[in-house]
């Protein structure tokens, strides 16, 4: 195998086998395995988990087969069971909540996107802040969090500070019509947005009278005279 592009936050080498399970469920690609095979060439319970898994490159796979001595065997060798959806996500979430605070921090950083829809509701805001700093964490998630009610005020802050997200006209919308943004920020925001939401903002009564008021006023700037 070539060497795996290690990516920051979480050693595999160190990294508790329930944190190991889950990454391992929810990879976010096949360089995942890859790294995993790597770190833990003194941890067979680890390499095991690898041959167990039906998502394991076959490259990997026949890595860790013949590193643990054993007879080759392929992807279609493991029986898939799906799960529906739901069952998954909640059989994913009761394993997270038994991680600790650090276990969490360091999913957050690496896991797939899975793994990053429920850290990103977890109670803990630096858990919450890293699931932020994941690499392969997408727009779509990121207009989904700003549009959300319950996403603490912090956490839109941070949004509103990373300029490629900021870059989205869906993650500016999201964050000016919800009323859990601040309302200095949001008002901030308003310029950016085409006339045809501003009208909807100015009757939106669920925002504050700073937004609507701002909304209301650029409105009639932009009315030709």
């Amino acid at each position: 195998m070539e060497e795996p592009k290690i990516l920051i936050g979480l050693d595999f080498s160190l990294a508790s086998q329930e944190v190991i399970e889950l990454m391992i469920e929810d990879a976010s690609g096949p360089e995942i395995f890859d790294e995993i095979a790597k770190a833990n060439q003194n941890r067979p319970e680890i390499l095991k988990l690898l041959l167990e898994s039906p998502n394991t490159p076959e490259e990997v796979r026949q890595f860790v087969s013949g590193f643990l001595n054993l007879p080759a065997t392929h992807s279609s060798d493991v029986a898939k069971t799906e799960k529906p959806k739901e069952v998954r996500a909640e059989t994913m979430l009761l394993k997270i909540q038994k991680l600790s605070v650090s276990e969490r921090i360091h999913l957050a950083m690496r896991g797939g996107r899975e793994i990053r829809s429920i850290l990103l509701k977890d109670p803990n805001k630096e858990v919450m802040y890293s699931a932020l700093e994941n690499q392969k964490i997408t727009e779509s998630e990121i207009e989904i969090l700003a549009r959300n009610r319950s996403t603490p005020e912090e956490v839109l802050r941070r949004i509103t500070k990373n300029r490629e997200w900021m870059k989205s006209y869906a993650i500016t919308l999201a964050l000016v019509t919800n009323p859990k943004t601040p309302a200095g920020l949001a008002v901030g925001l308003i310029s950016m947005l085409k006339t045809k939401d501003l009208t909807i903002l100015e009757s939106n009564k669920n925002l504050s009278e700073a937004v609507r008021s701002a909304s209301k006023k650029l409105m009639h700037a932009r009315k030709p005279h």
